[in-house]
């Protein structure tokens, strides 16, 4: 099974620390070595990298860990392939545009015989069954709203159509225009909310310890999602199963 990383942020917010802890789990402390991405919001625009190599091994995501990545929402994903061949078009995560908006989505999970009825605008360009899921709730939320509605609109709407995947099976996954980041539970994903006072915090996966007092101001603030905890002296949270989160300004909303 893949691995999920998120974070939703109050300001923008320096990923490195978790994402060097993460991208060991591709390849070197873990066996999700089929390819990996990352994509981060600057505003309305998008970066966006994947890479069907290992995420412990690549020179792209080497590049990342160095690069002063700075974002109030990021997306990424180290995978272990089960549906669809290792090749860059089933990297995640995966990008599309609805309403003028980048829309980022990647999953962890199996939807068996899953082929749901797909228009021209929203077509899978790899052979994943996530790609046809993220397609197919890009084509339902564009037939539910004729603009881009509040996120409190999008959240009613996820509820009633993210079942209709689950459906088919195991379904964790992330997913945000920029506004805000939505994270659905199956099986497993926990969270934290950083916010003042910091602490230090030590990864599991690498050996860095980073006291985020001496970095953040009290104004700042980030929820981080993960499949599993990356650090070992934090307190993270369990989703429940079936469970759909909304995070605005790095707090989960009610």
């Amino acid at each position: 099974m893949c691995q999920l990383l998120g974070l939703n942020c109050a300001t923008p917010t320096d990923a490195t620390f978790s994402f060097t802890g993460f991208c060991q789990r591709g390849g070197q402390t873990d066996h999700h070595a089929d390819g990996w991405g990352i994509a981060f919001f600057e505003g309305r625009g998008l970066r966006h990298f994947v890479d069907h190599q290992s995420a412990a091994n690549s020179p792209m995501a080497d590049f990342i860990k160095h690069y002063p990545l700075k974002s109030k929402n990021i997306i990424a994903h180290v995978r272990k392939a089960t549906i669809g061949s290792v090749c860059l078009e089933n990297a995640h995560p995966f990008v599309r545009e609805l309403w003028g908006r980048h829309w980022v989505f990647a999953h962890n999970g199996d939807l068996k015989d899953y082929f749901p009825h797909l228009h021209t605008h929203f077509q899978p360009v790899g052979s994943t069954d996530s790609e046809r899921a993220f397609c197919w709730l890009m084509q339902e939320l564009a037939k539910s709203h004729a603009a881009l509605p509040s996120v409190a609109e999008l959240t009613l709407t996820l509820r009633e159509l993210v079942p209709q995947v689950c459906a088919f099976g195991s379904c964790n996954f992330l997913l945000s225009n920029g506004d805000a980041l939505w994270a659905h539970c199956s099986t497993k994903l926990h969270y934290l909310v950083r916010q003042h006072p910091f602490s230090q915090a030590t990864l599991k996966d690498h050996d860095w310890t980073v006291n985020f007092a001496d970095l953040n101001h009290p104004g700042d603030r980030a929820a981080v999602i993960v499949t599993t905890p990356l650090t070992d002296n934090e307190h993270w949270t369990a989703f429940e199963p079936n469970e759909l989160k909304v995070f605005v300004d790095g707090l989960p909303q009610p």
